[in-house]
This record gives C-alpha cells, structure tokens and sequence, in this order.
C-alpha cells in the first residue's frame, strides 16, 4: 500500500510542475533580438564518390577508306610439315593407239667352196667361198670374199675346212686385224682331214669379217661333192636401240 501511495504522490507532483512551465512561456513575437555575426566558413568537404557511367553515345557516320599500307616484310620459312597420307589411285586412263609390230633385224649367211675352185696361194688373201647356201641381206660378197656389216651388234662367225693334200692354216679377219688363227697338219693322210674354229664379234656398220690364208704353203682347203668347205656369220643380237622397228 505504501508504495502505490509513494507512485500516485510523485504523479501529481509532475503534473503540477508541468503546468507551472506552460504559464511561465513568453511569445515569440516579444522576444525578438538583433542578428547574429556570421559564421566563419566550414571546412573543405571530403572527396565525393565517383559518378555513374555516362551513356554511351550515338555511332558516328563511318569515315573514308584510308590509303593502302606499304607491303609488309616476307615472314620467316616455316617448319617442313609432315609428310601427307598417300592419296586414293588415279582413274585408269584410256588405252594407247596399237603400235608397229615389231619385226627384229636380221642378217645371216652361209658359203662353201664349189667343187674344183683355185684358192688363192697369196698371203693376205681373202678366200673365196663363191657357193651361196643363203645371204638373203647380200651381207657377203661372193666377189670379194668379205662380209660388211650393216646392223651393229654382236655376230658369230665359223668356219670349217676339209683338208686334203696339203697343211692348213688360216686366219679369221676383222677389218685389217686376225682376230683368230687356225691350223691343221696333213701327213699324207689316205681320206681328208677336218679344221673347224669360230669366234663372236662385235662389230658396227662398215666392218668387214672374212677368212684369209695365212701361209701359202699351208693352202690345204679342199671340195667336193662329197665334203666341203664352209664359213657361216649371223647376228646374235643387236645394239640398234633408238627403234624397234626395222624392216
């Protein structure tokens, strides 16, 4: 109880007091003064925060088209690159035109000594084999006894003699060189004896092949209808290569 008496006491008090204030107020309009002096000025603010971004503005008209730049500098080689897959085969393409038919070059002969024929006792001699078995490209001259060659290559030559009453010796010719020598002793023999040699030459066209004696008293070649005497040539193959067409 006292102390709800001590609270409504100390209320009426603040009451009275407040009331007492509002009488004692003096208007405004009596208490009116003379102006005061200036301040002095404040000091300088801080820095302000940066502003917003402005807008950006309308794109401009473009301009001209300058003049061309000066050529550069050549830049430097580059690196090799690697080697590329190998690419799909090409389309087959359309057949050749049927050539010549190739026809090879020819030259062969073959002679003997007729029955009875006088051989030459010279030294130097060619011998005349005047029988012609074959000489289809006139290769040999049954006149002079030589072979001339008209198609480059290589030839073989032989040569094989009956001897009968005297020795044999002879030599196979290449231009102006022997290029062999054959010899065959006859000793009285009753029937005739044989010498046969050959040799492969190289020869190109104007060379001349033939068989030339060697001794004159070594004249033994002999003939009849019964043996003979032959020399043979025909090319083995030929060095012509700028055609294979000859006729």
């Amino acid at each position: 109880m006292t102390s709800l008496w001590l609270l409504h006491s100390l209320l009426l008090l603040q009451v009275h007091l407040s009331n007492q204030l509002e009488d004692n107020k003096i208007p405004p309009s009596l208490c009116t003064g003379h102006p005061g002096t200036p301040g002095s000025p404040g000091a300088h603010g801080s820095p302000g925060q940066p502003g917003r971004d402005g807008r950006d503005g309308r794109d401009a008209a473009p301009g001209e088209k300058g003049p061309k730049g000066d050529t550069g500098d050549p830049g430097e080689t580059g690196v090799r690159g690697l080697t590329g897959d190998r690419g799909d085969p090409g389309e087959k393409g359309e057949g050749g035109k049927a050539g010549e038919c190739a026809v090879a070059p020819k030259s062969a002969f073959s002679v003997k000594l007729s029955e009875g024929h006088t051989l030459p006792l010279t030294v130097g001699d060619a011998v005349g084999f005047d029988k012609v078995v074959i000489n289809e490209q006139g290769d040999y001259n049954t006149e002079t006894g030589r072979f001339t060659c008209k198609v480059p290559g290589v030839y073989y030559f032989a040569v094989h003699a009956t001897v009968y009453r005297a020795s044999l010796q002879f030599d196979l010719m290449k231009n102006a060189h022997a290029v062999a020598s054959y010899f065959q002793f006859y000793g009285n023999w009753p029937k005739p004896a044989s010498l046969s040699g050959g040799s492969l030459l190289h020869l190109v066209p104007g060379d001349q092949v033939w068989v030339q004696m060697a001794l004159s008293e070594y004249s033994g070649f002999y003939s009849s209808t019964k043996t003979d005497s032959t020399f043979t040539g025909f090319l083995v193959y030929s060095d012509w290569k700028n055609s294979a067409v000859f006729a």
